[in-house]
């Protein structure tokens, strides 16, 4: 008799569970674009969605402690003048956050730790170069304040956030739209998907394609068919990847090993109601206290629901082995030294204590000489404290400028006041 060899796997037994009621969050408006981005992106201080706006584009942020019902009137991050299409978090400061726009700029915001009292208006830095819609945004892993972007004009372009400046634009390599956009571990190259059915493997400061067209793939894995894209999402820590199908119902969960046949299914994660988007915690964000690998929100399209991934454990003790150390929010290289040719893996940092995330850090944009850059397809830069000296002249100027807006307020203010007095005379008179 021939006797079936179980695989060995710490994770073959990994279950997902949606957390309990009271910690979704209720009553958001899940924006209804069609776009195949994931709507959604998390940290381990916000949760991020794109939302329904009036008048142009919007997207929520609210502090994951905030579940429950959100008040209608919540403030929303607004400022573009067409529909949020992508959001991504910066890895390397968890109050900065990206978004991409159909109206051909990606800006990119501070959010407080505190919750503001209006809507936030005014991004750090607009962010222009596109001709045609930007759907897909994506942050360097290692390198600070680097920021990818791809438009439907098939370009990708790449930022210098802390400048505001082009560093390299990729506007030749796709014949038709992009797809989607990563970057490998240490961002020294990128696979992009086209809509030419082509895969590519880019190292974008060499301007150079290095790979494409597989033709034999290393494993073909038949999904169930569904109306929207495959969301993935992988997890290099535990060698695992999630795919979320938009549209779809289920989670769908493999290994991925070193040996053939190289990808394991592992199982399905399902539940009734079809996911809009989905945001995927950094490892840094989760409970390691309940052996927990992974967290999703998906979203509905009035609430955000988070799922848990826990690998079950009878110790209550720290799970060495599900817990090697992961990248944590320090950047291991600048911009410039990246553009130049250097290379560097994430810092990791140890999860044995848990992780807790550093209090707000601001982004500061600094405005390079205007003769030293490209004008005038560059992008458009914000002031910033740390821009150049202003002149004796440009500040007796503003000075006086000053001086004249006030004195128009308090002329104002007298105004109102008067007017207050003779309408508080004629409800008198008449009552």
């Amino acid at each position: 008799m021939s006797r079936r060899v179980v695989r060995q796997s710490k994770f073959r037994h990994v279950f997902g569970q949606a957390a309990k009621a009271d910690q979704a969050y209720e009553d958001i408006r899940v924006s209804k674009v069609t776009w195949d981005s994931s709507f959604c992106a998390v940290n381990p201080k916000f949760l991020a969605i794109i939302v329904e706006a009036g008048g142009g584009g919007a997207f929520i942020v609210l502090p994951l402690a905030k579940t429950g019902r959100v008040d209608k009137n919540y403030p929303l991050v607004t400022g573009h003048t067409a529909p949020v299409l992508d959001i991504d978090w910066c890895p390397h400061n968890d109050n900065v956050i990206a978004s991409a726009s159909d109206d051909t700029t990606i800006m990119v915001w501070q959010i407080p730790d505190y919750t503001p009292m209006r809507n936030i208006t005014e991004p750090i830095i607009t962010l222009e170069g596109h001709s045609k819609r930007v759907g897909i945004l994506s942050w360097h892993p290692t390198a600070r304040n680097v920021l990818l972007s791809a438009g439907g004009d098939n370009v990708i372009i790449i930022w210098n956030v802390g400048t505001g400046e082009v560093l390299l634009s990729l506007d030749d390599m796709h014949p038709d739209v992009i797809h989607s956009v990563c970057w490998n571990s240490n961002g020294s190259l990128l696979a992009t998907t086209c809509k030419d059915k082509t895969l590519r493997v880019i190292d974008p400061r060499k301007g150079q394609v290095v790979a494409n067209n597989f033709e034999e793939p290393v494993a073909l894995q038949e999904m169930d068919t569904s109306n929207g894209v495959l969301l993935p999402f992988y997890d290099p820590d535990s060698s695992i990847v999630y795919l979320c199908g938009k549209g779809d119902s289920s989670i769908r969960y493999f290994e991925i090993t070193d040996e053939p046949p190289f990808v394991h299914y592992l199982n399905t994660f399902s539940s009734k109601e079809p996911q809009r988007g989905m945001g995927f915690m950094p490892k840094r964000g989760l409970d390691v206290s309940k052996c927990e690998i992974a967290r999703f929100y998906k979203l509905h399209e009035r609430k955000c629901e988070p799922i848990i991934m826990t690998v079950p454990r009878k110790s209550d003790l720290f799970q060495d082995d599900l817990y090697p150390d992961t990248p944590g929010p320090e950047p291991a290289l600048e911009a410039d030294e990246w553009l130049s040719g250097q290379d560097a893996e994430p810092v990791l940092i140890s999860l044995r204590d848990g992780y807790v995330p550093p209090k707000h850090r601001e982004l500061r944009v600094t405005k390079r000489n205007i003769l030293d850059v490209r004008p005038p397809s560059g992008p458009r830069r914000s002031q910033s404290a740390s821009d150049a000296p202003l002149s004796q002249h440009t500040l007796e100027t503003l000075l006086e400028e000053i001086k004249a807006l006030r004195e128009r307020v308090q002329a104002q203010e007298q105004r109102i006041t008067a007017l207050e007095n003779m309408l508080c005379e004629l409800v008198d008179g008449t009552d």
